[in-house]
Protein backbone atom coordinates (compact mmCIF):
# COMPACT_ATOMS: atom_id res chain seq x y z
CA UNK A 1 0.00 0.00 0.00
CA UNK A 2 1.52 3.35 -0.81
CA UNK A 3 1.94 5.90 1.72
CA UNK A 4 1.57 9.90 2.20
CA UNK A 5 5.25 11.06 1.63
CA UNK A 6 7.84 11.75 3.00
CA UNK A 7 -7.12 25.10 23.91
CA UNK A 8 -9.45 23.68 25.46
CA UNK A 9 -8.75 20.95 28.34
CA UNK A 10 -8.64 17.29 27.94
CA UNK A 11 -11.10 14.51 29.40
CA UNK A 12 -9.07 14.67 32.93
CA UNK A 13 -10.62 13.06 36.09
CA UNK A 14 -9.18 13.44 39.39
CA UNK A 15 -7.54 10.09 40.59
CA UNK A 16 -10.13 9.08 43.47
CA UNK A 17 -9.58 5.75 45.68
CA UNK A 18 -12.65 4.86 45.67
CA UNK A 19 -11.89 4.15 41.45
CA UNK A 20 -14.50 6.48 39.88
CA UNK A 21 -12.71 6.52 36.99
CA UNK A 22 -14.62 3.36 35.86
CA UNK A 23 -12.24 0.76 34.00
CA UNK A 24 -9.93 3.44 33.51
CA UNK A 25 -12.08 4.88 30.84
CA UNK A 26 -11.55 8.89 30.96
CA UNK A 27 -7.83 10.15 30.09
CA UNK A 28 -5.77 11.10 33.55
CA UNK A 29 -3.05 13.09 34.08
CA UNK A 30 -0.32 13.40 36.59
CA UNK A 31 2.32 15.97 36.67
CA UNK A 32 5.65 14.37 37.47
CA UNK A 33 7.64 17.56 37.05
CA UNK A 34 8.03 18.07 40.93
CA UNK A 35 9.43 14.08 41.03
CA UNK A 36 11.32 14.63 38.54
CA UNK A 37 13.63 17.50 39.39
CA UNK A 38 13.74 15.76 42.52
CA UNK A 39 14.81 12.98 41.34
CA UNK A 40 17.56 13.96 38.70
CA UNK A 41 19.13 16.48 41.66
CA UNK A 42 19.49 13.15 43.86
CA UNK A 43 21.28 11.28 40.60
CA UNK A 44 23.73 13.72 39.90
CA UNK A 45 24.40 14.61 43.75
CA UNK A 46 28.28 14.09 44.39
CA UNK A 47 28.65 11.18 41.98
CA UNK A 48 32.19 9.38 41.14
CA UNK A 49 33.52 8.72 37.60
CA UNK A 50 35.07 5.85 37.56
CA UNK A 51 38.51 6.57 35.92
CA UNK A 52 41.96 5.82 36.48
CA UNK A 53 43.96 8.63 35.03
CA UNK A 54 42.02 11.31 37.25
CA UNK A 55 39.83 11.82 40.41
CA UNK A 56 36.46 13.15 38.91
CA UNK A 57 32.75 14.05 40.20
CA UNK A 58 29.71 15.26 39.07
CA UNK A 59 28.70 17.43 41.72
CA UNK A 60 25.31 18.65 41.01
CA UNK A 61 22.61 19.84 38.87
CA UNK A 62 23.34 23.49 38.28
CA UNK A 63 19.79 24.47 35.74
CA UNK A 64 17.20 22.15 34.98
CA UNK A 65 14.16 23.62 32.56
CA UNK A 66 11.28 21.46 31.26
CA UNK A 67 7.86 19.16 32.48
CA UNK A 68 6.72 15.86 32.58
CA UNK A 69 3.98 14.18 33.26
CA UNK A 70 2.23 10.60 33.00
CA UNK A 71 -1.20 9.52 31.39
CA UNK A 72 -3.27 6.57 32.13
CA UNK A 73 -5.83 5.77 29.11
CA UNK A 74 -7.54 2.74 29.66
CA UNK A 75 -5.15 1.26 31.36
CA UNK A 76 -2.05 2.13 29.07
CA UNK A 77 0.75 4.64 30.80
CA UNK A 78 1.71 7.49 27.91
CA UNK A 79 4.73 9.61 29.17
CA UNK A 80 6.16 13.05 28.09
CA UNK A 81 8.98 14.42 29.18
CA UNK A 82 11.39 17.11 27.89
CA UNK A 83 14.52 18.35 30.28
CA UNK A 84 17.05 20.68 29.27
CA UNK A 85 19.92 19.74 32.00
CA UNK A 86 22.94 21.47 33.04
CA UNK A 87 25.35 19.48 35.27
CA UNK A 88 28.63 20.81 37.41
CA UNK A 89 31.49 18.97 37.56
CA UNK A 90 34.89 19.04 39.26
CA UNK A 91 38.43 17.08 39.46
CA UNK A 92 41.95 16.71 39.53
CA UNK A 93 44.93 14.40 37.78
CA UNK A 94 46.08 11.97 39.88
CA UNK A 95 48.63 13.07 41.89
CA UNK A 96 48.25 16.37 41.35
CA UNK A 97 46.23 19.22 44.31
CA UNK A 98 44.93 21.55 41.43
CA UNK A 99 40.87 21.55 40.85
CA UNK A 100 39.76 21.90 37.63
CA UNK A 101 35.92 22.90 37.43
CA UNK A 102 33.28 22.34 34.04
CA UNK A 103 29.79 21.84 33.06
CA UNK A 104 28.04 18.99 31.29
CA UNK A 105 24.90 20.17 29.03
CA UNK A 106 21.97 17.24 28.32
CA UNK A 107 19.98 20.16 25.67
CA UNK A 108 17.18 17.69 24.76
CA UNK A 109 16.23 14.81 27.06
CA UNK A 110 12.93 13.70 26.26
CA UNK A 111 11.13 10.52 25.22
CA UNK A 112 11.82 11.16 21.28
CA UNK A 113 15.47 10.19 21.80
CA UNK A 114 16.96 7.28 23.09
CA UNK A 115 19.40 7.71 25.89
CA UNK A 116 21.96 6.23 23.71
CA UNK A 117 21.53 9.41 21.21
CA UNK A 118 21.42 12.03 23.67
CA UNK A 119 24.02 15.41 22.89
CA UNK A 120 26.17 15.63 25.94
CA UNK A 121 28.22 18.58 25.72
CA UNK A 122 31.32 18.64 27.84
CA UNK A 123 33.24 22.08 28.97
CA UNK A 124 36.14 22.97 30.98
CA UNK A 125 36.63 26.13 33.09
CA UNK A 126 40.06 26.51 32.60
CA UNK A 127 40.96 24.81 29.22
CA UNK A 128 44.64 24.78 29.37
CA UNK A 129 46.68 21.45 28.73
CA UNK A 130 45.40 19.75 32.11
CA UNK A 131 42.16 20.79 31.72
CA UNK A 132 41.64 20.09 27.67
CA UNK A 133 42.84 16.35 29.20
CA UNK A 134 40.09 16.51 32.06
CA UNK A 135 37.59 16.98 29.24
CA UNK A 136 38.71 14.43 27.34
CA UNK A 137 38.38 12.11 30.17
CA UNK A 138 35.07 13.47 31.38
CA UNK A 139 33.66 12.77 27.67
CA UNK A 140 34.87 9.32 27.72
CA UNK A 141 33.63 7.82 30.73
CA UNK A 142 31.52 10.60 32.53
CA UNK A 143 29.27 10.86 29.83
CA UNK A 144 28.50 7.11 30.17
CA UNK A 145 27.74 7.80 34.38
CA UNK A 146 25.22 10.74 32.91
CA UNK A 147 23.86 8.36 30.17
CA UNK A 148 23.20 5.40 33.30
CA UNK A 149 21.94 7.99 36.00
CA UNK A 150 19.24 9.50 33.39
CA UNK A 151 18.03 5.76 32.67
CA UNK A 152 17.87 5.31 35.59
CA UNK A 153 15.58 8.35 35.97
CA UNK A 154 13.48 6.98 33.22
CA UNK A 155 12.94 3.69 34.80
CA UNK A 156 11.73 5.51 37.58
CA UNK A 157 9.40 7.86 36.25
CA UNK A 158 7.71 4.50 34.37
CA UNK A 159 7.49 2.41 37.00
CA UNK A 160 7.95 4.37 40.61
CA UNK A 161 6.16 7.45 39.84
CA UNK A 162 3.29 5.95 37.91
CA UNK A 163 2.03 3.60 40.61
CA UNK A 164 -1.43 3.57 41.69
CA UNK A 165 -2.24 5.23 38.26
CA UNK A 166 -4.05 2.19 36.75
CA UNK A 167 -7.14 2.18 38.90
CA UNK A 168 -8.57 -1.09 39.62
CA UNK A 169 -11.58 -2.41 36.87
CA UNK A 170 -14.07 -3.48 38.86
CA UNK A 171 -12.83 -7.13 40.62
CA UNK A 172 -9.57 -7.39 39.45
CA UNK A 173 -6.15 -5.70 39.69
CA UNK A 174 -3.48 -7.77 37.59
CA UNK A 175 -0.03 -5.32 37.53
CA UNK A 176 1.18 -8.07 35.19
CA UNK A 177 -1.13 -7.21 32.18
CA UNK A 178 -0.39 -3.31 32.28
CA UNK A 179 1.19 -1.99 29.48
CA UNK A 180 3.75 0.69 29.58
CA UNK A 181 4.32 2.91 26.24
CA UNK A 182 6.31 5.84 25.40
CA UNK A 183 4.49 8.40 23.38
CA UNK A 184 6.02 7.19 19.96
CA UNK A 185 7.91 10.15 19.11
CA UNK A 186 10.76 8.87 18.34
CA UNK A 187 9.19 5.88 15.94
CA UNK A 188 9.14 8.08 12.19
CA UNK A 189 7.12 7.42 9.42
CA UNK A 190 8.87 6.09 6.44
CA UNK A 191 6.35 7.81 4.09
CA UNK A 192 6.21 7.02 0.20
CA UNK A 193 4.57 9.31 -2.33
CA UNK A 194 2.11 9.17 -4.35
CA UNK A 195 2.29 9.98 -7.76
CA UNK A 196 1.99 13.27 -8.41
CA UNK A 197 -0.76 13.90 -11.59
CA UNK A 198 1.01 16.63 -13.11
CA UNK A 199 -1.86 19.35 -12.99
CA UNK A 200 -0.70 22.91 -11.77
CA UNK A 201 -2.84 25.47 -11.49
CA UNK A 202 -5.41 27.04 -13.75
CA UNK A 203 -5.98 23.20 -14.75
CA UNK A 204 -8.92 21.36 -14.22
CA UNK A 205 -9.50 18.44 -11.72
CA UNK A 206 -11.59 15.93 -11.74
CA UNK A 207 -12.52 15.54 -8.06
CA UNK A 208 -14.54 13.21 -5.70
CA UNK A 209 -16.05 13.38 -2.20
CA UNK A 210 -14.34 10.85 0.73
CA UNK A 211 -16.84 9.84 3.29
CA UNK A 212 -16.42 7.92 6.64
CA UNK A 213 -17.89 6.84 9.59
CA UNK A 214 -15.78 5.70 12.45
CA UNK A 215 -16.88 4.43 15.98
CA UNK A 216 -14.26 5.39 19.10
CA UNK A 217 -14.18 4.11 22.91
CA UNK A 218 -13.80 7.45 24.16
CA UNK A 219 -15.61 10.84 24.60
CA UNK A 220 -16.34 13.55 21.94
CA UNK A 221 -14.10 15.75 23.49
CA UNK A 222 -11.38 13.03 24.17
CA UNK A 223 -11.58 12.60 20.16
CA UNK A 224 -11.73 16.13 19.60
CA UNK A 225 -8.52 16.77 21.97
CA UNK A 226 -6.60 14.51 20.10
CA UNK A 227 -7.03 16.68 17.06
CA UNK A 228 -6.37 20.02 18.12
CA UNK A 229 -3.89 19.93 21.17
CA UNK A 230 -0.05 19.73 19.91
CA UNK A 231 0.78 17.01 22.12
CA UNK A 232 -1.50 14.36 21.30
CA UNK A 233 -1.19 15.02 17.78
CA UNK A 234 2.38 15.15 17.86
CA UNK A 235 1.96 11.88 20.03
CA UNK A 236 -0.11 9.59 16.98
CA UNK A 237 1.15 11.26 14.13
CA UNK A 238 5.13 10.54 15.26
CA UNK A 239 6.57 13.53 13.87
CA UNK A 240 6.98 17.16 13.39
CA UNK A 241 3.34 18.98 14.26
CA UNK A 242 2.75 22.68 13.80
CA UNK A 243 -0.82 23.72 15.34
CA UNK A 244 -2.17 26.98 15.15
CA UNK A 245 -5.74 26.26 17.12
CA UNK A 246 -7.76 29.04 15.65
CA UNK A 247 -10.34 30.14 12.77
CA UNK A 248 -7.53 30.83 10.27
CA UNK A 249 -4.80 29.25 11.78
CA UNK A 250 -2.20 26.60 9.66
CA UNK A 251 -1.10 23.16 10.69
CA UNK A 252 0.82 20.83 9.19
CA UNK A 253 1.69 17.35 10.06
CA UNK A 254 3.85 14.57 8.97
CA UNK A 255 7.32 16.64 8.41
CA UNK A 256 4.74 19.13 6.11
CA UNK A 257 3.65 17.12 3.94
CA UNK A 258 0.27 17.16 5.29
CA UNK A 259 -1.00 21.07 5.62
CA UNK A 260 -4.02 22.93 6.51
CA UNK A 261 -5.96 25.97 6.86
CA UNK A 262 -8.82 25.67 10.13
CA UNK A 263 -11.97 27.21 8.98
CA UNK A 264 -14.50 25.97 11.92
CA UNK A 265 -13.27 24.66 16.05
CA UNK A 266 -16.23 23.38 17.82
CA UNK A 267 -14.79 21.66 20.53
CA UNK A 268 -16.36 18.22 21.16
CA UNK A 269 -18.40 18.92 17.91
CA UNK A 270 -16.59 19.52 14.73
CA UNK A 271 -13.95 20.56 12.76
CA UNK A 272 -13.19 22.12 9.41
CA UNK A 273 -10.49 22.45 7.72
CA UNK A 274 -8.91 22.94 4.55
CA UNK A 275 -6.32 20.42 3.78
CA UNK A 276 -3.84 19.22 1.12
CA UNK A 277 -1.47 16.87 0.43
CA UNK A 278 2.01 18.33 -0.74
CA UNK A 279 2.12 15.91 -3.55
CA UNK A 280 -1.53 17.62 -4.89
CA UNK A 281 -1.18 19.92 -7.65
CA UNK A 282 -0.35 23.04 -6.35
CA UNK A 283 -2.56 25.53 -4.80
CA UNK A 284 -5.34 22.61 -4.56
CA UNK A 285 -6.65 22.16 -0.90
CA UNK A 286 -9.95 19.86 -0.41
CA UNK A 287 -12.34 20.59 2.53
CA UNK A 288 -12.63 18.22 5.41
CA UNK A 289 -15.57 18.49 7.45
CA UNK A 290 -15.17 15.87 11.18
CA UNK A 291 -18.62 15.65 12.86
CA UNK A 292 -17.95 14.30 16.57
CA UNK A 293 -20.91 12.33 17.67
CA UNK A 294 -21.16 11.17 21.10
CA UNK A 295 -23.56 7.92 21.94
CA UNK A 296 -23.89 6.52 25.15
CA UNK A 297 -20.98 4.39 25.04
CA UNK A 298 -19.26 5.39 22.66
CA UNK A 299 -18.37 8.61 19.96
CA UNK A 300 -19.20 8.68 15.99
CA UNK A 301 -16.69 9.99 13.74
CA UNK A 302 -18.22 11.06 10.58
CA UNK A 303 -15.82 12.43 8.28
CA UNK A 304 -16.42 14.07 4.31
CA UNK A 305 -13.30 15.47 2.26
CA UNK A 306 -14.72 17.16 -0.50
CA UNK A 307 -12.76 17.93 -3.74
CA UNK A 308 -10.12 15.14 -3.57
CA UNK A 309 -8.46 14.47 -6.78
CA UNK A 310 -9.92 11.89 -8.07
CA UNK A 311 -7.03 9.64 -9.15
CA UNK A 312 -5.87 10.17 -5.22
CA UNK A 313 -8.94 8.45 -3.55
CA UNK A 314 -8.24 5.23 -3.03
CA UNK A 315 -4.60 6.08 -1.08
CA UNK A 316 -6.18 8.99 0.62
CA UNK A 317 -8.95 6.39 2.09
CA UNK A 318 -6.36 4.21 3.31
CA UNK A 319 -4.33 6.87 4.70
CA UNK A 320 -7.02 8.25 6.67
CA UNK A 321 -7.38 5.17 8.49
CA UNK A 322 -3.68 3.84 8.52
CA UNK A 323 -2.62 7.34 9.83
CA UNK A 324 -5.13 8.85 11.68
CA UNK A 325 -8.02 6.63 12.81
CA UNK A 326 -5.44 3.54 13.36
CA UNK A 327 -2.87 5.05 14.88
CA UNK A 328 -5.36 7.14 17.21
CA UNK A 329 -6.71 4.02 18.56
CA UNK A 330 -3.09 2.32 19.35
CA UNK A 331 -1.62 5.50 20.86
CA UNK A 332 -5.16 6.43 22.93
CA UNK A 333 -6.68 3.42 23.00
CA UNK A 334 -9.83 4.84 21.88
CA UNK A 335 -10.35 1.14 19.93
CA UNK A 336 -8.81 -2.11 19.77
CA UNK A 337 -5.05 -1.90 20.57
CA UNK A 338 -2.90 -3.01 18.16
CA UNK A 339 0.21 -5.11 19.04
Amino acid sequence: MAKWGEGDPRWIVEERPDATNVNNWHWTEKNASPWSQDRIRELFKDIAVKTNAADLKITEVENIEGEASANNRKGKLIFFYEWDLVLKWKGSIKESDRQYTGKIKIPNLSEENEVSELDIQVSVETDDEVGSRLKQIMMKDGKELVRSQLSKYIAGLKEEFSKGMILPKKGEVKPDSVKILASGFNRKLNMEPVVNSGKEIGQKIETCTIKQTQKFQCTAQEFYDALTRLELVTAFTRGDVQLDLSKGGKFSLFGGNIIGIFDELVPAKRIVQQWRYKQWPEGHYSIVTININQKDDHTEVVLEQIGVPKSEMDITKENWQRYYWDAMKQTFGFGAFFT
